[in-house]
């Protein structure tokens, strides 16, 4: 090779060694940054949990339970071939602590045969019904069904298929109360949940718009007449390294953002919201495969353009218990689902994004959480691939190496550690240590593969979402809730 040629190829080798330089410092910075803020959420919701623990004595549930005024509920249980498990399902959410409430079951064109088995254990009868359109509906609704002749609350109504977000807006429509809860049809509630949730609507009855409850991993547990008695953690690996995700997103990262004033999502297995609140937003957007946190960043969007004075917030106390994927195959396909809905969501509502017009919606909720939730699986990728190629062609040392694994996994332990600790502490619902000890054990195996593995899946669904190719749920396995049975399989819905 000539000398000129020489000098061209040392140049072209120190411009690389210095972008990979400069790309590995932004990756550790950004692992830096995404897990300080993950402990900053941790902090604020131990001060909150702190504030409720002095408050837990006072909460005057006993009052609310038989206080004419406590406001009446409809919950909305949205059902598509759930006969394994719906009877059960439906039983235990009549049998919530509430003093008025319906439960309105919509059949999303179920197959399986999820209408016999509600029409036979409820000696259901169809009447005449017109359903109102106060938000709009795509599927027509076929029949709706009653108990004959008795004062059970219940409304089951059968409709064309649509998906979940469209039977949710014939629920809506059918709801004859001024507050909607939306549960999965494989929820379930603790006793005194809907109480909870439902609190803040009579603390600030002026502006509270929704609530949202702490969603728990039923795999493992034990489940008698639709109640989880006894808490476990899963069995299997899997299913432990879940429970770590849910708590940090869950008990302390919802909680953090509540305190911030900038909740974003509220779980569709378990949200409390105003009915009025609902139609002016228009419903459930069908189109969208993340319903539930796109109604709730348009009410949001709704509340700050009509100059609203609101909240929206997330309680501690209650759990809605749900079904978490066994399966690799199944737990990719969900998570691959939920990126996508993000990424939807994101493009749907980008002009919030930064837009001070919306406050700390716009200026920091929205960006946090194009930052360091949408493109993480991006960074996270990027920097396992481009750090070991900064080392091996010498464009960073082998300390720098070890910074990047103590940013981007040790730090991240540590705060997952911090979350367990925690929620243990405050509500200590394990009442065996063996328990303990398997979820701080997927504490330490969630960095070892299963990171990487949903940092690929949720790629994936970025590129889904970006790309815009077709909607698919695909097929999820259930146990069922039987009574103590014990739950080993699930599909699990949006988180």
């Amino acid at each position: 090779m000539s000398a000129a040629g020489e000098g061209m190829w040392a140049e072209l080798l120190s411009v690389v060694h210095t972008v990979i330089a400069v790309t590995d410092n932004a990756v550790i910075i950004y692992f830096l940054a995404i897990n300080t803020g993950y402990l900053v959420l941790v902090l604020l919701a131990v001060r909150e949990f702190i504030r409720r623990a002095r408050r837990a004595r006072f909460a005057g549930y006993d009052d609310a339970a038989s206080s004419p005024f406590t406001p009446p509920v409809s919950v909305l249980m949205p059902a598509h071939n759930e006969a394994a498990g719906i009877v059960e399902a439906v039983r235990a959410m009549l049998l919530l602590r509430y003093p008025v409430f319906e439960v309105v079951i919509v059949d999303d064109g179920s197959t399986d045969g999820t209408l016999d088995a509600l029409r036979d254990a409820f000696d259901l009868v169809e009447v005449d019904c017109v359903v109102p359109r106060d938000v709009p509906a795509r599927g027509d609704v076929t029949s709706v069904h009653l108990p004959r002749g008795g004062p059970v609350p219940l409304v089951v109504a059968r409709k064309v298929n649509g998906g979940k977000a469209d039977a949710l807006n014939v629920g809506i429509n059918l709801a004859r109360y001024p507050l909607l809860c939306m549960v999965d049809a494989d929820s379930i509630l603790d006793s005194q949940a809907l109480l909870a949730v439902a609190k803040p609507f009579s603390d600030d009855p002026m502006r509270v718009v929704a609530t949202g409850g702490v969603i728990g991993l039923a795999n493992g547990c034990t489940v008698v007449a639709g109640r989880v008695v006894e808490p476990h953690a899963p069995p299997d690996l899997l299913g432990r390294v879940q429970v770590v995700e849910y708590l940090r997103a869950f008990f302390l990262g919802r909680t953090g953002w509540s305190r911030l004033g900038g909740l974003l999502i509220i779980a569709g297995a378990f949200g409390l919201f105003r009915r009025d609140a609902v139609v002016a937003a228009g419903g459930m957007d069908p189109d969208c495969i993340g319903e539930d946190a796109e109604l709730v960043i348009r009410l949001h969007r709704h509340m700050r353009e009509q100059g609203r004075d609101y909240r929206i917030a997330f309680v501690t106390e209650p759990i809605s218990w749900s079904e978490a994927p066994s399966q690799r195959k199944v737990l990719a396909k969900q998570r691959r689902r939920w990126h996508r809905g993000l990424t939807e969501i994101l493009i749907k509502h980008r002009r919030m994004i930064g837009n001070p017009a919306y406050g700390r919606i716009g200026l920091l909720a929205l960006p946090f959480h194009v930052i360091f939730e949408l493109l993480a699986p991006l960074v996270e990728l990027a920097g396992l691939v481009l750090v070991p190629l900064g080392v091996l062609v010498g464009a960073v040392n082998v300390d720098f190496l070890w910074h990047f694994l103590l940013a981007a996994y040790v730090y991240a332990l540590v705060v997952s550690m911090v979350s367990v600790v925690v929620e243990e502490y405050a509500f200590h619902r394990f009442t065996q240590w063996r328990d303990v000890r398997g979820v701080l054990i997927g504490v330490l195996a969630e960095n070892i593969g299963y990171r990487q593995l949903t940092a690929w899946w949720r790629l994936r669904g970025l590129w889904d979402g970006l790309r815009r190719s077709p909607q698919e749920w695909g097929s999820m396995t259930r146990a069922g809730f039987g009574s103590s049975s014990q739950v080993s399989e699930g599909g699990g819905d949006r988180a």
